[in-house]
């Protein structure tokens, strides 16, 4: 009796540790760039409705939401963001140089910040962080209109030039549930 209640015991807290625990997978994706630019993210400035003349504006140029103001905002209504590898994290370690500039110039970088990945939510829902490698952590925060089955994401860059010299890469990424 005593044996069955402690195996009863260990197997309940085992359980209660292990809830929680992400579990790591490695696929080959075709991984791919973009920014927030209108060649990217279908936007284009002014309406014809008003000739073009309020170009401060941006509007969604084609789909089905055509003509609608173009926010800038990810598909789950979050603001897109690069990922930051922080002070703390092996970025440091690979380049030391960097951490007084870090500390001095940019001091809300001491922490590492997730980048914003787009891919098909019906297979990686919003909120499903990857690893990917010569990016670094991100989070799904959005889907793309070229951005089909399990295979392919897209991650987020601050600039256009950037987003280009990723170009298109097949790569293991590391998806954790």
């Amino acid at each position: 009796m005593k044996k069955i209640l402690i195996i009863l015991i260990a197997t309940i807290l085992a359980g209660y540790f292990l809830v929680g625990c992400s579990t790591k997978r490695v696929q080959n994706m075709e991984v791919t760039a973009y920014c927030g630019c209108g060649e990217c993210c279908g936007w284009e400035r002014g309406s014809w409705k008003f000739l073009k003349l309020d170009f401060w504006n941006r509007y969604i140029s084609s789909g089905a939401q055509e003509g609608l103001e173009y926010s800038g905002n990810t598909a789950s209504g979050k603001k897109p963001k690069e990922q930051c590898p922080g002070l703390f994290s092996v970025d440091s370690l690979k380049r030391p140089w960097m951490i007084p500039v870090r500390l001095i110039l940019f001091p809300w970088y001491l922490l590492p910040e997730d980048g914003s990945i787009a891919a098909d939510t019906k297979y990686y829902p919003f909120g499903t962080r990857m690893y990917v490698p010569g990016y670094g952590y991100g989070v799904v925060e959005d889907r793309g209109s070229a951005i089909k089955g399990p295979n392919r994401i897209d991650l987020y860059y601050n600039s256009h030039n950037e987003a280009l010299k990723w170009g298109r890469k097949k790569i293991g990424v590391e998806i954790l549930d």
